[in-house]
Order: C-alpha cells, then structure tokens, then sequence
C-alpha cells in the first residue's frame, strides 16, 4: 500500500476518535467518540481490503477488540472497558509472542520476515524486547488511565501511544543491524 494512503487508513481511525471527542459535551466525550471511532475503524479495515485484496491481520484484530470494547463501553455507559482496551491488546500481543517462543516459531519472524532478514538468536532478543515493550505500555496505559482525567487519558492514547512505539522500535535498530542476515 502506498505510504500516505497507509498512513491515512492506519491513523485516520484515531484522529476521527479525537475530533470526536474534542467537540463532545463535558461529562460524555469519551462515549460521543467511541462510536465515530467503531465506524471509522471498520471502513478502514474495509478500504485495506480494497486496497490490497487481503484482510490486514493485526488492524482486523485490533478492530474487533475496538468493536468490543467500545460496545461494552457504550451498553453498559461505562468508559472503564474502553480505557482498559489499550491494556488488553498490548498484553494480548504480550502474550502471543511469549507462547511463539515457548514453541520455538518465532511470530515475528512469520511477521515480518518478507521484510527483515534476521538470525534466530537476533529475532528471539526482538521478540522478547517487544514482549517486554507490550507488557510495559499496557502498565503505563493502567497506570495512567487509574491516575489522571479522561483528557490526560486520551491526550497519552492519541499522542502518546504512537511516538512511544516509534521510538522504541527506532531503538532497536542497533539490534537488526547486529543480527541482520546479508541475502
């Protein structure tokens, strides 16, 4: 897929998410935003497949755990379950790499393998730092959504999220760099 076009479909979800919520009433902007947010995630899924004839897996997953979470939010008009779906995702992922190494398949690797050429010792440290990288966002997101307003929340969710992983996935460059296999 085209870069911008990606990049529209990857963040355009999340930003019709904030404007949403920026312009909601006080006391009931985060559930003003949550169902904006549903259909924006499902047309972006759905202009993925158009785009490229296949479902994208991770932002399908991510989208059905948005659906979810977002409709308990709204049914039961109770944001806890949107503020802890950052939470779950990231220890789901966690989790999914951490049962990829017990069997010994490295999921990153099946991942992302067309596009790194890694050793195996240099994918299991990227999989276990990304494992331990999950484990650390969805603590953050716990800490900060039981510590500070809906707003502090959604500022770190829109704002936050995206740069922490970016640059945390710039930091392992020296990783790939060290383990990269020459074709």
């Amino acid at each position: 897929m085209k870069g911008l076009t990606k990049i529209i479909i990857d963040i355009g979800p999340l930003a019709i998410f904030f404007i949403f919520y920026t312009r909601g009433e006080e006391g009931t902007k985060l559930q003003s935003a949550i169902l904006p947010l549903m259909i924006a995630t499902i047309v972006a899924i759905l202009f993925s497949y158009i785009l490229e004839k296949k479902i994208p897996i991770m932002p399908t997953f991510g989208a059905f755990i948005i659906l979810v979470f977002g409709g308990l939010t709204i049914y039961f008009n109770n944001e806890v379950f949107f503020k802890m779906k950052p939470t779950i995702i990231n220890i789901i992922f966690a989790i999914i790499l951490y049962a990829g190494e017990v069997v010994k398949k490295p999921l990153l690797k099946l991942l992302l393998g067309s596009a790194l050429k890694l050793s195996e010792e240099g994918w299991s440290i990227l999989t276990k730092r990304w494992i331990a990288f999950f484990i650390a966002l969805g603590i953050l997101n716990e800490i900060i959504w039981r510590t500070q307003s809906t707003d502090i929340w959604v500022n770190f969710k829109v704002f936050g999220i995206l740069p922490i992983t970016f640059l945390f996935t710039l930091s392992q460059f020296s990783l790939l760099k060290k383990h990269q296999i020459e074709d």
